[in-house]
Formats: C-alpha cells, sequence, structure tokens
C-alpha cells in the first residue's frame, strides 16, 4: 500500500503540468505495464505522456504548420535541465544588448571606452581599470596610463582594434583619442560592427544548443527514441526563438544607427 501511494504522489501534478492531460481523461497503462496507470509507476506516465504528446505532433498534416512542442520540465528532469538550457540562451542574449550599448553609439563617449579589453603581460583588464579616462572636450578624450605606463602600448592597440573607428595617439603616458564625425561612413562602419557582434552571439547559442543536444543523446540508451526526438525538437525550438530575437534587436540598432 505504501509502494502505491508514493508511485501516485507525483501522478496529479504530472498530469496538470502536461498540455495533454484533460477533457480525454486519464490514459490506458501502456501495453506491458503490470499494473492499471494510477497504481504505476512514475516512469509509465512520464513514457505515456511524452508518446501522446509526440503522437498530436506527428498527427499533424503535411504542410501544416506544426505546434510548438512544450515538454514539461518536471517529465524530462533526469535527462536534461531545460530551465537552465534557456537561461543560458537568455544569457547570450543580454550579451549582446550589453556590446549594444556598450560599443555601439553614434556619439563616442568617454563610457564607450570603460569596457575595452587591454591585453596585458599580467592579464586581461578592461580599460578604465588601467587608465583614467576623461573628455577633454567634444572632439577629444584623453587615457591617462600614469598608473600604468608599461600598459600605454596595450591600450592604444586595444582602443584602435576595438572596431569603434578610433585612432588613438600616445604622447608619452597619455593617449590622445580624437572623437569621429558623426559621417554616414561611421554610421555604416558601425551597423556593420553591430553585425559581427550578432554573429558571434549566434555562434555561442549554436554552442549552447549543441551542448544540450548532446547531453539529451546520451541517454538514448535509457528512454525511448520518441523522448529524444521531442527533446532535440523542443531543444531546437528554443535555439530558434533566441535567434529572432537577436534578428529583432540587430534591426532595432542597425536603424537607430543608420537614422
Amino acid at each position: 500500500m505504501a509502494l502505491a501511494l508514493r508511485c501516485l504522489r507525483p501522478l496529479p501534478s504530472l498530469l496538470l503540468r502536461s498540455s495533454f492531460a484533460g477533457a480525454g481523461g486519464l490514459p490506458r497503462a501502456p501495453g506491458g505495464c503490470p499494473a492499471p496507470l494510477l497504481e504505476g509507476c512514475r516512469q509509465c506516465v512520464q513514457q505515456m505522456l511524452l508518446s501522446r504528446q509526440l503522437a498530436t505532433k506527428k498527427a499533424k498534416g503535411k504542410g501544416q504548420s506544426q505546434a510548438k512542442v512544450n515538454i514539461s520540465a518536471a517529465l524530462v528532469e533526469d535527462i536534461i535541465n531545460l530551465e537552465e538550457t534557456n537561461e543560458d540562451m537568455q544569457a547570450v542574449i543580454e550579451a549582446l544588448k550589453e556590446d549594444f550599448s556598450r560599443n555601439l553609439s553614434v556619439r563616442t563617449s568617454p563610457g564607450a571606452l570603460d569596457h575595452i579589453t587591454v591585453v596585458t603581460k599580467d592579464g586581461k583588464f578592461p580599460l578604465n581599470q588601467l587608465g583614467q579616462i576623461l573628455q577633454k572636450s567634444p572632439q577629444l578624450m584623453i587615457v591617462n596610463m600614469t598608473s600604468f605606463p608599461e600598459s600605454t602600448a596595450a591600450a592604444a592597440k586595444a582602443i584602435r582594434e576595438s572596431g569603434m573607428n578610433l585612432n588613438p595617439e600616445v604622447d608619452g603616458t597619455v593617449i590622445r583619442v580624437p572623437v569621429p564625425k558623426v559621417t554616414r561612413e561611421h554610421r555604416e562602419s558601425l551597423a556593420k560592427l553591430a553585425k559581427q557582434f550578432t554573429n558571434k552571439s549566434k555562434e555561442a547559442l549554436r554552442k549552447v544548443r549543441s551542448k544540450s543536444i548532446t547531453q539529451v543523446k546520451k541517454s538514448k540508451n535509457k528512454v525511448s527514441e520518441d523522448t529524444i526526438w521531442l527533446l532535440e525538437k523542443q531543444i531546437q525550438q528554443m535555439a530558434d526563438e533566441a535567434a529572432t530575437e537577436m534578428d529583432k534587436l540587430l534591426a532595432a540598432k542597425t536603424k537607430e544607427l543608420l537614422g
């Protein structure tokens, strides 16, 4: 009796969280299961719910748009953490937003130089940790490298290669950074840089997707092919949605830059 109650306990939450438990009532126990569903094991319930969802997806007519796969994370928590996968993908999107905000402004300001990465013999550091950045005039910024004079050349190189269309001039431990005029050419250069940032983020997104799918495939000897198929489809769907969000961010930033 106690064993039956333990198996029964997780059933209501699983059914409530699944998109296919509803008007049709409880499904029959799968063939070969020695007990009725309500006395069956959690694994039987999990497999039955996933199989019904798979049948729903495959029942769509050829040429018709398929409904979104939406597996309850609780059903597959022993295979993969879908919430963690989604968080990793969202982190890539947030990083792209930050790149756009820091590096892609028509009007160059001291704040735009803060997080330029400087490679030194002691490691990588943000520019604002090595030098004091000041706006000398609307047409000129100054980076005072007195605190770390040995990193002056590396800082100038980092500014030059930042993709911000800046041409720093070194004078001792002072780096002079002329602010470029807001020309059409400058705007187009920033728009190209936005595209580069987006492509780099999409590459990071693909790595998250590949890592998750590889993790799912490691369970192919423990779960059915249907379960693997559904999970791969959902992970791909999550990646597609994230890529679409990136394209929207790029379109908005491009419109802002080009005017």
